[in-house]
């Protein structure tokens, strides 16, 4: 895919989502990275159900370190792998507190020494609550790299890698969410939604689905019936 392509790619979904940011809801950065870890392998509206009454209740690494494992567990155990990430998540306050003076800090390096911070969660913290040029690339941006040639690669970092290097300046800072809402909403795992696609004509994907007119006329035709 050539330069031209990648810019106009970007471009084009720059203007399909005018606000690209995290779904997550956050007050601090310290939210926003409870919520990112507890994010693993859930929604992001189940993370909100469940955070909305944790940081209600305790917001700073000292309150919910003072929760323990089990009081953690009350408020997210509708979250998939609860009893790990309260684990986890109880570790990294206590390190928080201890090492950081319970602030996040933004730094690689340390984001990643956090228990439950890998490289995806710390990437996510840089980009969204300090402003770095970084991407996170996650299952969305991972299928998409792949399926539309953005980023070609067999594993996540190499997808990472080749984002860095490929995406137009301008657009780095806001790719990572605008390639996550375009994957969560439009570009999907089962059924892309290509006919809706504001980037279809300029993707590489190698099977497309178009609906011809005719058959979208008849599909209204059937939801008016």
């Amino acid at each position: 895919m050539n330069a031209e392509k990648r810019a106009e790619i970007f471009r084009r979904l720059s203007i399909a989502i005018p606000k690209p940011t995290t779904e997550l809801e956050f007050s601090s950065t310290f939210e926003l990275l409870i919520a990112v870890i507890l994010s693993a392998q859930a929604t992001d509206k189940g993370v909100n159900i469940a955070t909305r009454k944790l940081f209600a209740v305790a917001n700073t690494p000292q309150a919910i370190f003072d929760l323990g494992i089990k009081g953690l567990e009350f408020y997210i155990k509708t979250i998939g792998l609860y009893h790990a990430k309260a684990k986890n998540v109880i570790a990294c306050c206590l390190q928080l507190i201890q090492l950081h003076n319970s602030q996040v800090p933004n730094s690689r390096h340390a984001l990643e020494a956090l228990p439950g911070v890998g490289r995806k969660t710390a990437n996510v913290i840089l980009n969204t609550a300090f402003g770095e040029p970084t991407i996170a690339v996650d299952t969305h941006l991972f299928r998409l790299g792949n399926r539309t040639k953005l980023a070609v690669g067999k594993n996540v970092l190499a997808v990472e890698q080749k984002y860095l290097k490929t995406i137009p300046k301008q657009f780095i800072h806001d790719a990572h969410h605008l390639l996550i809402l375009h994957g969560r909403y439009t570009c999907t795992a089962r059924s892309p939604k290509c006919g809706e696609c504001c980037i279809v004509d300029l993707c590489e994907y190698t099977h497309k689905f178009i609906p011809s007119p005719h058959l979208m006329a008849g599909e209204a035709d059937k939801s008016r019936a």
